[in-house]
């Protein structure tokens, strides 16, 4: 498992990685030599190892030649969300202590806003162009040596929270070593698991600042293989990448899924897929008609795991176990599934609980002991928050999420379960079901429906869609309203932020 430094000492010329939509390709050497710069100006500023700095920018090239320079100079580097507004990319820098701050100039009106908020950064760069204020992070790092620094040493990303539930939080997990040639951690679990090597063609089609696509196209270089990096997903341009580089692995979300599912039959048969080895999803629960779906157009190359970026445990499930346990996201790869009831107690097979994974990663919440605590029980297992259960066999199936329970009278529904359903329904795009006050029952199901076409946003449509819920799950899991709106705020993690949407009904004002 060699460092891309060592890959680029024995094929220089090999792409590294390529970016999909403008075909800029970097070699393995350019990775090198580039990134060695940016350590170079990074300890050319006083910034040790240990030392914090922050990066915004959508998918571009600068994108890993940073994060491998931080990975070779031990600096902890977080991804910030492109979505993010100035006070909230604010409250990470500040959290974080970042001492600099890299902005993309497609992203300049937020950049140029951290120049006022971010009172404790002392350096301000930008890639793809320059505001005033910023420094040209090619510019000056291309004044630096090509070589490597003196004090190399392993630097990590420190991840923040979606914030779907509250305040973002940093998620740090130790970096394996010191030596920057330690092994990629992922490399011996998950990166074994699916065959990834250096004759892999690995298909990137999410946001690089989101954990897994981050980490697996770092697992990626650093065995050896090539990324194919989309500037944004779009689902007929993830197909034809797939042909275009006989891609053999790629990662993605369930929504992805079916906004491929969902283009014109002729326009799907117009690609061919065959050279996908593996096709991994996570993120979120994928409906089981979705992947049903997959499973008989793509074959059983369709791979899910279960995972947090608090590195507490995973799961994993391949196509033909997932057939025998439909629904399931797999048994335990690392770390041990308990599944818990509010007192603590362990509860038994098919009980729908917590889950919590014991001898798993170690993590903290950074600067937030308080919260780091709350994840952790007394016998030392940790939660992210998700509900599930185990069936006799060990396999793991995902429920929801704890804060997304509906309680109606009495009985949780989760929500999860009316969203799988409501997907599949020809006419809706996207849907997000969550708990609106009820005088009776405390609360009641509401389903806010993105349309496929928005002139089905009629009346007609909503009673449609409550009858055929009604007719697939008891009465009471069943909205009992649907709005519908033209966009969800569905982040390109694949995630829904249903929070703010919950909190406008709840306030009144959906």
């Amino acid at each position: 498992m060699p460092h891309p430094s060592v890959t680029a000492q024995e094929t220089p010329h090999k792409p590294a990685f390529i970016m999909a939509e403008s075909g800029e390709m970097v070699t393995y050497r350019q990775l090198d030599e580039r990134s060695n710069q940016g350590a170079q100006l990074l300890r050319s500023l006083g910034i040790k190892s240990g030392d914090h700095i922050a990066v915004m920018m959508e998918n571009n090239r600068q994108y890993l030649e940073i994060a491998w320079a931080c990975q070779r100079s031990g600096v902890i580097y977080t991804p910030i969300s492109t979505h993010l507004l100035a006070a909230e990319t604010a409250y990470i820098l500040d959290n974080c202590e970042a001492r600099a701050f890299i902005g993309s100039y497609k992203l300049a009106e937020v950049a140029k806003a951290m120049l006022e908020h971010a009172d404790g950064v002392e350096h301000f760069f930008m890639v793809g162009g320059v505001k005033e204020g910023f420094e040209s992070w090619e510019e000056t790092s291309a004044m630096q040596p090509e070589t490597p620094i003196e004090d190399e040493v392993y630097g990590i990303a420190m991840m923040y929270s979606s914030g779907t539930t509250g305040q973002p939080k940093g998620v740090f997990v130790p970096p394996p070593g010191e030596d920057v040639h330690t092994p990629n951690p992922l490399a011996g679990s998950l990166g074994a698991a699916f065959g990834f090597s250096p004759e892999t063609v690995y298909l990137s089609p999410a946001p690089l600042y989101h954990a897994a696509p981050h980490h697996y196209n770092m697992m990626n270089l650093y065995l050896g293989g090539t990324s194919i990096i989309m500037e944004k997903f779009d689902a007929e341009s993830a197909l034809r990448l797939i042909e275009e580089h006989n891609c053999t692995h790629s990662q993605w979300v369930p929504i992805m899924f079916i906004r491929m599912l969902k283009l014109p039959e002729e326009v799907r048969k117009r690609y061919d897929v065959s050279s996908m080895q593996v096709a991994v999803h996570a993120a979120a629960p994928c409906p089981v008609e979705v992947k049903e779906q997959m499973i008989e157009w793509w074959g059983e190359v369709i791979v899910e795991y279960y995972a947090a970026s608090e590195g507490i445990g995973i799961t994993i499930i391949d196509a033909a176990d997932w057939l025998a346990h439909k629904g399931s996201v797999g048994r335990a790869l690392i770390g041990e599934i308990h599944i818990v009831d509010d007192e603590g107690n362990e509860l038994p097979t098919g009980e729908i609980g917590t889950i919590f994974f014991g001898n798993g990663g170690r993590f903290e919440y950074h600067k937030e002991p308080g919260k780091t605590s709350e994840a952790h029980d007394e016998r030392g297992w940790a939660t992210t928050g998700d509900v599930g259960y185990v069936d006799e066999e060990g396999y793991l199936y995902l429920t929801d999420r704890k804060n997304f329970m509906i309680i109606s009278g009495g009985v949780n529904i989760y929500p999860q379960e009316i969203e799988n359903l409501l997907i599949t329904h020809p006419q809706v795009a996207d849907v997000a079901v969550f708990g609106v006050p009820h005088e009776e029952f405390g609360e009641e199901v509401k389903a806010v429906v993105e349309p496929q076409n928005w002139a089905d946003a009629t009346d007609e449509v909503a009673l449609e869609l409550i009858e055929w819920c009604r007719e697939r799950l008891s009465h009471i899991k069943a909205p009992r309203s649907v709005d519908f709106k033209e966009k969800l705020p569905r982040m390109d993690n694949g995630k829904l932020y249903k929070r703010h949407l919950a909190d406008e009904y709840r306030d009144g004002e959906g």
